[in-house]
């Protein structure tokens, strides 16, 4: 039955077609800072980003790039109690098929769950005007989460599952970006 299902095509256009929270996306992950040096917004990114927890994993002064990341759980307790109301509903249907002279499979099934999260960070950072007084920093936020620790019946469902998902909560990047701005101060002031 699965091998006769065609997905929808879709065109090459749809494809690169923007979601319309894209520019709300950008805006909020994108600031402008007055300040001669491109090194120095550089250094006061990687300190604000270490400050927040996160190690730079990579840096090219030359393209005004940084990555870095940090290591979390990413157990959350609503994942938890969806697992076990799912654990409890299929052992009482299991329970009720044997009793009332179905088959008793004992199937148990246990969701797998978020186990850890890779948070990561990339950062560019360019000049915007010829004389170099004015830079355009972008900070993507975005995590890496593997999932398991559940089975279906006999069937375990290892920790190793992974998905990308973008982080997206405004307020993150409007925290970022207000420590930047004092960073970014203190190191033209030299304090």
């Amino acid at each position: 039955m699965s091998g006769c299902y065609s997905a929808p095509k879709t065109t090459p256009l749809e494809l690169f077609a923007l979601a319309p929270e894209s520019a709300a996306n950008k805006a909020a992950q994108t600031r402008r800072f007055e300040t001669p040096s491109a090194d120095e917004l550089l250094s006061a990114s990687a300190a604000v980003l270490q400050d927040l927890g996160f190690q730079v994993t990579e840096a090219d002064r030359a393209l005004g790039f940084l990555r870095a990341a940090k290591e979390r759980s990413a157990r959350e307790r609503g994942q938890e109690i969806r697992r076990g109301v799912v654990a409890i509903l299929t052992g009482m249907l299991s329970a009720l098929a044997g009793a009332a002279g179905g088959s008793s499979s004992n199937t148990l099934i246990i969701l797998p769950v978020d186990l850890h999260q890779q948070i990561n960070a990339s950062l560019t950072a360019r000049p915007i005007d010829a004389r170099d007084r004015e830079q355009e920093v972008r900070i993507v936020f975005y995590r890496l989460v593997w999932k398991g620790d559940g089975h279906a019946g006999n069937q375990v469902i290892l920790p190793g599952e992974q998905r990308m998902e973008m982080i997206r909560d405004a307020e993150i990047y409007q925290q970022f970006y207000a420590r930047l701005s004092k960073a970014v101060f203190l190191e033209a002031q030299r304090i």
